[in-house]
């Protein structure tokens, strides 16, 4: 039972129970037994901070369907390891050196390095009071409209969800009647960037400040991951919304009934939202192409590590461009703020990539195969693989927007993107380290010798 075997079959279990669960009657709204393939797309989309639905939750499901969702929703965000050594340390146990280093290798931070059971409850102190503050905010505007008891857990669920980067709404419209509310644009978009950005990013940023605040003369010295983390997801940020502003502004079914402000809000939300979290103020699927592509590239890249958010990560893509840059000039090292990139690390960031591609290519190819083989006919008609590629992206990169195919899936289809979405929240290479095992070292140096690349 290796480290990553742990982390990996961890997740599992938290699924099956979380399906177990679901499966009950009193987990739907009806009061019937729920369907095993809804139930565990529902459980897998929750874990996996996902968002993918195949039923309206707000209906479907009854409160404690919802409260069940809820807890995986932050069980999956904090991390199986996370979540189990907060459990030990409640009931006063120590835990040993194994324990520890699953919690570093969930993470893969180098800030772990200090003591875990104190970052431990640092992580979950600052999960709480993010929640906290973003139900704070949405509160007034969910009683107003709803009632104070179903304001009141409306704001508890969406502010969960947002900071998980989990993307699960109770609304049918999810936030799309909200479009032009600045309270929870900015509640919902503040929970998502900082939910996803990473623990130790958000730790620094207090350190800076608590320095600031002091008045204290040392000098605050920012990691290499922070430098990269802020400034990529800084980056992508105002450059998606540059984007959707300019590629939908004439679409008549999202962006044209709004005024000036509430475009550029929604293209904001847009642009925020496409990073892993799955929440949405427009209708997804009356995007424009070039507006389907842009969320497909946000999406695929994802949030930063050791956040809630999936996909590729910010530092992965700013590894692999700065490599790019360094062959384009001639340079033999890559190069981030005067430190220069291990090449491992940079043999790793091209793993990644590579086999998340390669996994999407591979279920884009599945489904549309599966949907193609039982509807030759209606298959133009429900859906295309713009859109199927679409849903497998956004299931890799545990995002949960769609384009609204996600319920007209065939059962096998679900089963793909419920593989897809475990693989993506517990990461191409932890799977595959969990399914090879412990790597030996190498007793053998082989000849070096060149060929032909580009």
């Amino acid at each position: 039972m290796t480290i990553a075997r742990t982390i990996c079959l961890g997740f599992v279990a938290v699924i099956a129970i979380g399906t177990l669960l679901l499966i009950l009657p009193f987990s739907t709204q009806d009061g019937s037994w729920n369907n095993p393939i809804i139930a565990l797309f529902t459980s897998t989309s929750a874990v996996c901070v996902t968002g993918l639905v195949v039923v309206d939750t707000g209906t479907y499901f009854s409160f404690w369907g919802q409260l069940i969702i809820m807890l995986l929703i932050q069980v999956g965000g904090l991390g199986y390891m996370t979540t189990t050594t907060f459990l030990i340390l409640l009931v006063g146990r120590r835990f040993n050196l194994r324990q520890k280093l699953a919690i570093k290798e969930s993470f893969d931070r180098p800030f772990l390095q200090g003591n875990s059971q104190n970052i431990i409850q640092s992580i979950i102190a600052t999960t709480l009071l993010f929640e906290l503050a973003g139900v704070l905010i949405m509160l007034n505007v969910f009683s107003s409209k709803y009632g104070t008891l179903e304001g009141l857990w409306l704001a508890i669920f969406h502010s969960v969800s947002a900071w998980n980067n989990a993307g699960f709404g109770l609304l049918k419209d999810n936030l799309m009647s909200f479009t032009g509310s600045w309270s929870i644009n900015f509640a919902i978009t503040m929970l998502i960037i900082f939910g996803g950005i990473g623990y130790q990013v958000i730790i620094e940023m207090y350190l800076f400040l608590l320095h600031k605040i002091n008045k204290r003369q040392e000098r605050i010295v920012f990691s290499l991951n922070f430098k990269v983390a802020t400034s990529t997801t800084l980056l992508l940020l105002l450059g998606g919304t540059a984007i959707f502003f300019l590629v939908e502004f004439n679409n008549p079914d999202t962006f044209t009934p709004l005024n000036l402000k509430d475009k550029i809000l929604a293209a904001w939300f847009q642009s925020v939202t496409s990073r892993t979290a799955g929440f949405n103020t427009i209708d997804i699927g009356q995007m424009t192409i070039a507006g389907l592509f842009t969320t497909m590239g946000l999406m695929f890249i994802g949030a930063s590590p050791g956040g809630t958010g999936g996909g590729i990560k910010t530092t992965t893509l700013r590894i692999l461009s700065d490599c790019t840059r360094s062959v384009l000039r001639g340079n033999n090292e890559v190069v981030l703020y005067g430190r220069q990139v291990p090449i491992p690390l940079v043999l790793k960031a091209v793993a990644v990539v590579f086999g998340s591609a390669n996994l999407v290519i591979f279920m884009t190819f599945s489904i549309s195969f599966i949907e193609v083989s039982l509807n030759p006919i209606f298959f133009d008609e429900k859906f295309n693989s713009l859109q199927v590629l679409f849903e497998v992206i956004s299931a890799f990169a545990t995002v949960g927007l769609s384009t609204g195919i996600t319920a007209s899936l065939s059962s096998m289809s679900q089963i793909l993107l419920v593989i897809t979405m475990y693989t993506g929240r517990v990461g191409v290479l932890l799977l595959m380290a969990a399914i090879v095992g412990d790597t030996r070292p190498r007793v053998v140096q082989y000849p070096e010798e060149t060929l032909l690349v580009g």
